[in-house]
């Protein structure tokens, strides 16, 4: 499985388009769907992005809870109902939507952040404060990396 690593910037066009980074474009190139799945992060200030194949994991997950439960409807009315299907265009690029950028703060420069199996689309000086944060707050830990390996 390709992963999704590394930071990248990319400009937002007058039409609001960018580019999506080489590399993720080449981990979502086997994809039925090609494009990208996004949606409002439940927890930070960014945008989160999956694979159309990432989303029906997703979807698989949620199936094993009670499709009347208030979970259920919750997860699905907070991450389903808000996803959009991004599709490439010939350039690579694709159209983000100003509802979107507005509550990740973007305005004409994204930063594309490997998460692994996902990415998100932040601010940079938002996720740049955020990962200072995080380094920190990592640092401060008694156990580290090799805990979990």
């Amino acid at each position: 499985m390709q992963l999704f690593l590394s930071t990248f910037q990319n400009k937002i066009d007058k039409k609001g388009r960018v580019s999506v980074p080489a590399s993720f474009r080449a981990v979502l190139s086997e994809q039925a769907f090609q494009g990208i799945v996004v949606f409002r992060s439940l927890t930070l200030q960014a945008i989160e992005g999956f694979s159309m194949a990432r989303m029906e994991k997703l979807s698989q997950d949620l199936d094993q809870l009670d499709v009347f439960s208030q979970d259920y409807e919750d997860w699905t009315a907070s991450i389903f109902a808000d996803s959009h299907q991004l599709p490439f265009d010939s350039e690579g690029r694709v159209q983000l939507p100003e509802f979107f950028c507005t509550y990740a703060g973007i305005t004409d420069v994204v930063a594309f952040i490997g998460r692994g199996k996902s990415f998100q689309l932040w601010n940079p000086s938002t996720f740049l404060d955020y990962q200072n944060s995080a380094r920190n707050r990592l640092k401060n830990k008694e156990h580290g990396l090799r805990a979990m390996v």
